[in-house]
């Protein structure tokens, strides 16, 4: 049985698969400054989410501890 070629084929066979994807650059038509500036504010958005939801008292808000630290 010859195997000499079997990378190769495997290779042909996983780009196959792949749909000949490769890398694509993104597809939002934005700069990199521009990117930085919107996932920026969406963080800052996710944060004032969370802060309003821990003084609102939210599932998630409370002092950490678990029950092991009752004595």
């Amino acid at each position: 049985m010859t195997r000499g070629n079997q990378r190769e084929r495997d290779r042909e066979r996983a780009q196959a698969r792949s749909g000949n994807k490769g890398k694509q650059p993104k597809g939002d038509g934005l700069t990199p400054e521009q990117r930085r500036e919107r996932d920026a504010k969406a963080l800052k958005e996710k944060a004032a989410r969370k802060a309003a939801q821990a003084s609102a008292g939210g599932i998630n808000a409370g002092g950490g501890g678990n029950a092991n630290d009752k004595k």
